[in-house]
């Protein structure tokens, strides 16, 4: 009996983009996940702040563009970038999960629902994460070479 359910967006070319809920039958909240490789563009003292930073600049982000008439206005954003391992030349893999609760029980597969969760990535991906200047991104690590024919 499989209640969860997920919808892919393809919206960037560096990053992989979707939304679920855990339970599609009394739909109350939903995720967002946004993925991808990130490489620091310059040297940061503190990258733990550089996290809270961006956390927080996302959560903000998130009071502007949320529409309050499909969702409540609390909201949990999960920033997972390891700290520790942030160094120039190394890639760390990001994953961003933004957690939303639903008003008025709207249908998953909605167009509508789902034209406000594609402004909502855009505007938490380019306002934030592509913005803030602290990385560049792609979607995965290496980078595949084309092999060489003669």
């Amino acid at each position: 009996m499989k209640k969860g359910k997920t919808s892919k967006i393809t919206l960037f070319k560096d990053a992989k983009t979707y939304y679920g809920t855990v339970d599609s039958k009394n739909f109350k909240s939903l995720y967002i996940v946004i993925q991808t490789w990130v490489e620091p563009i310059k040297e940061f003292e503190n990258w733990d702040r550089a996290n809270g930073i961006l956390t927080r600049q996302i959560k903000h982000t998130l009071m502007e563009v949320i529409n309050n008439d499909y969702f409540e206005k609390h909201t949990i954003v999960d920033l997972d970038l390891r700290s520790s391992g942030i160094k120039i030349g190394k890639k760390s893999f990001m994953n961003l999960e933004i957690t939303l609760f639903v008003k008025n029980n709207p249908d998953f597969k909605s167009v509508e629902l789902r034209s406000h969760i594609k402004d909502i990535i855009k505007s938490v991906y380019l306002d934030n994460v592509k913005s803030i200047g602290y990385f560049k991104t792609s979607k995965n690590k290496t980078i595949k070479k084309q092999p060489n024919y003669i």
